[in-house]
Order: C-alpha cells, then structure tokens, then sequence
C-alpha cells in the first residue's frame, strides 16, 4: 500500500523518512540549497562588464523562455525581465505542499549535498574528455550574425548554448569566441543549471507524463520512459535550434557525437531527477558547468 510519500515531487524512489536522503530530495530543500545559485546568476548577469552580460535580452535560453511566458500574460518587460527566479522558488514551494513532505530542514545537509552535486558530475567531465578526442565545429560571432539575426539577437544565440552537455574542449573554443571571460562562463553555466533544469526536466517530463499516462493511458513504465528519452531528446536539440522572439533560429550546426552527449546527459539529468529531485539535479548541472569551464580555461584555453 502507497503511503502519502510515494511518488511525491515526482520521484521515482523515496528513501527512509528523515534519511539523508529523503531530506535532501525535499523540494524546500531544493529552494534553499539552490537559492545561492540564483542570487549569483542574477547579480552576476546584471553586474559583470561584459558586452554579452549587460545585454537584457543575452541570457540562458530557458530564461528567456521563462521571461518570454510572462510577457506574453501581462506583465511588462522589466518584471518579466525580474520574475524567473521568483517563479523558479513558486513552483518549488508549491511542490513541496503538494508532496506531503515535512518543511524542517537542516544547514548541516547544504555541504554535504553540495560534495554530492560535485561527485556526480564527474561521470559527465569524464565523458566529456572521452569525446573531446575528436574535433567538433563551433560558432563564432560573425558566422551567427551572419545568420540574419539582429546584432542583440545574434549575441543571444551564442551564449543560449551552456557548457553543459558540451565536450570540453568544443565549449572552451565556443566561449573564447563569445565572452574570453571565465567568471561571464561560470554565471552563464549556473543560469543553464537552474533553468534548464526548471524547463526540461521539472515542467517538460511532468507534462510529458501528463500526456502519455494520463491522455494517451499509457502505463507508467512506459510513460517514464518515453518522457526521459523525449525531453533528452528536446534538451539537446534546443542547443542547435532554438525558439526566441517568434523565430526558429539555427545557432551551432548539428554534429552526432554533440548531440548523442547532450542526450545522454539529458537522460542522465533527469534520472537524477526522478531519483533525487530538483535541488540535486540542478546543483549538479550547475557545478559540471563550472568545473567544464574552469577546466576548459586551465587545459585547453590557447
């Protein structure tokens, strides 16, 4: 018999009540672990002299995605601009009412889930480097803008690619092309581990299941899967085409090896999801952002 624990905040297993594990997955404690996270992408964004950063359209494409979704319900520019984070802590808090699960929550757990984000990464960096033996093609400035795009537009498109799901030494040629800026890279990292997650793994997979268990009756098994491999799926195409401003834009041109590495994170990403909820998933894209760009900096940066 299913207790009110079972299947709260759309995870797949639930773990000892009060364990570390079963506090960890809690949707306030995602709030909190990530909240850090949020406020550095947010004044990082605002405050970096970068002609890519201070930019008010330049941000990680689920971000102005998310910006995009709130003009389009009434509000103005400059809240839509504002309201992302805010919407990110929403969805959260409402998770964790919905969940059933206890509001108690320890500092003592915040390192501990941090080391845990840092440790699972690793297999990402490893596959990185593993694929970084091949040479991929990167976009550079001139050859987006001359795309057509609008000069704002353009600067856009490069930076919606994150370093994430990106092998290494194809996101360090990327980034020398667009910012040359190691602390502009890190800020735009944690940006795509927060929204990117919030899109296509939180909101994506959720109404994914929605449709195939709940529309098409599908069995859950099923619906699991077919929801994890399709928002993989959708996760790494957005980083080749993109929707912005009512237009379909092509940014970096399609490469197998990328786009199998993105999917495979995707997947990877969200089976964190399922096991360990949205805090630790979004940590851990965000810090293989960070340690994808540090590394490309130390090694592979000419």
């Amino acid at each position: 018999m299913e207790n009110k624990y079972s299947r709260s905040a759309s995870q797949l297993l639930n773990f000892t009540q009060d364990s570390y594990l079963e506090r960890t997955s809690r949707p306030v404690y995602a709030v909190i672990f990530l909240l850090p996270f949020i406020v550095f992408y947010e004044l990082g964004t605002v405050l970096i002299n970068t002609d890519i950063l201070n930019q008010s359209q330049v941000r990680v494409v689920a971000f102005v995605w998310l910006q995009k979704a709130l003009e389009y319900v009434g509000f103005s520019h400059k809240i839509a601009w504002m309201l992302p984070p805010l919407v990110v802590i929403i969805i959260l808090i409402s998770l964790q009412i919905t969940s059933c699960k206890k509001w108690s929550f320890g500092l003592g757990d915040i390192w501990p889930m941090a080391m845990e984000c840092i440790l699972l990464a690793g297999p990402l960096i490893v596959l990185s480097l593993f694929l970084n033996s091949s040479e991929q093609p990167t976009p550079n400035a001139t050859t987006i803008a001359e795309s057509g795009l609008p000069y704002a537009q353009a600067q856009a498109t490069l930076n919606c690619l994150s370093p994430a799901a990106i092998p290494l030494q194809t996101a360090v040629k990327y980034y020398q092309a667009d910012t040359n800026n190691l602390l502009a890279n890190i800020i735009t990292g944690i940006g795509a581990g927060i929204y990117e997650e919030l899109v296509f793994r939180l909101i994506l997979i959720c109404v994914l299941m929605i449709v195939f268990q709940d529309v098409l009756k599908i069995a859950r098994k099923n619906s699991i899967v077919f929801s994890v491999l399709l928002s993989a799926a959708l996760f790494s195409a957005h980083h080749h085409i993109i929707f912005i401003d009512g237009r379909l834009t092509t940014n970096v041109p399609f490469d197998g090896t990328v786009f199998c590495f993105r999917t495979i994170a995707g997947v990877y990403f969200a089976i964190l999801f399922a096991v360990r909820g949205f805090g630790v998933t979004a940590g851990t894209h965000a810090f293989y952002d960070i340690i994808a760009t540090i590394i490309n900096t130390l090694f592979f940066q000419q």
